[in-house]
This record gives structure tokens, sequence and C-alpha cells, in this order.
């Protein structure tokens, strides 16, 4: 994707410790490994929270970060510059409390299917 590894070059520059969350396991995920370090990323940890984690079944999968990043989201992903800016370490907290914020909404429960039955429904 265009920019990701500039800005995931900038963003551990700053201090940010990047985490490989994927699907891939065996030659998919060594090539995937050896292509980013070719582009300058390595990862503080593959697949885990951090590099000393031992796979378990007694523990959650779920990896404990702060930001995921996913571009699968079912909203859409951001592009790499609003990523950059949203994380980045350089930006003076004026610039940062400056941003509008979008009102908070009260937060509604939908099921599944609800959520599921609005996205094909005919817009008359």
């Amino acid at each position: 994707m265009l920019f990701a590894f500039d800005t995931l070059k900038r963003l551990q520059h700053e201090g940010h410790q990047i985490i490989l969350w994927t699907y891939r396991s065996g030659n998919k995920l060594e090539e995937a490994l050896d292509f980013c370090a070719k582009n300058g990323i390595v990862f503080y940890a593959v697949n885990k929270s951090y590099p000393e984690e031992e796979y378990s079944t007694k523990i959650s999968r779920k990896i404990n970060a702060d930001v995921f990043i996913d571009d699968r989201d079912v909203r859409g992903m951001m592009g790499w510059g609003e990523i950059y800016q949203l994380l980045s370490t350089h930006q003076s907290s004026k610039e940062v409390h400056k941003r509008k914020r979008k009102p908070e909404k009260k937060k509604t429960y939908k099921s599944f299917i609800s959520r599921i039955e609005e996205l094909f429904k005919d817009d008359k």
C-alpha cells in the first residue's frame, strides 16, 4: 500500500512498537517478513503481543495493543498520512487539541443480524 513502509518506519523511529498480526504462517509468513525487512521494517513481535510470549491455549490470542491498523476494516482504512498524523509523537499537544472532534453519540447496541440487514436495505 502506498506510503505504508514510510509511515511505519517513521512511527518506529519515534518509538512505536509495531506488531504484525497475520493469518500467514510457514513459508508465506517468512516471505512477508523478508519483504518487510528488505523495505526497512522489522517487527517488535509477530503474531503475539511481545517477543517472548509462548503460545498457550490458556491465554487469549488477541494481541495486546493500543491501536490496530487493519486494511480489511469494515469501515474502510484511513490513508497512511492520516494514520501518521493520528499517531505521530511530533505533534504538539496544542495541535492535537485543535483537531475537530466529533461529538460523542450515545452508543446503541444492535444485534449482528440487524447490522447486516441494514447494509442490504434498499435506499428509497
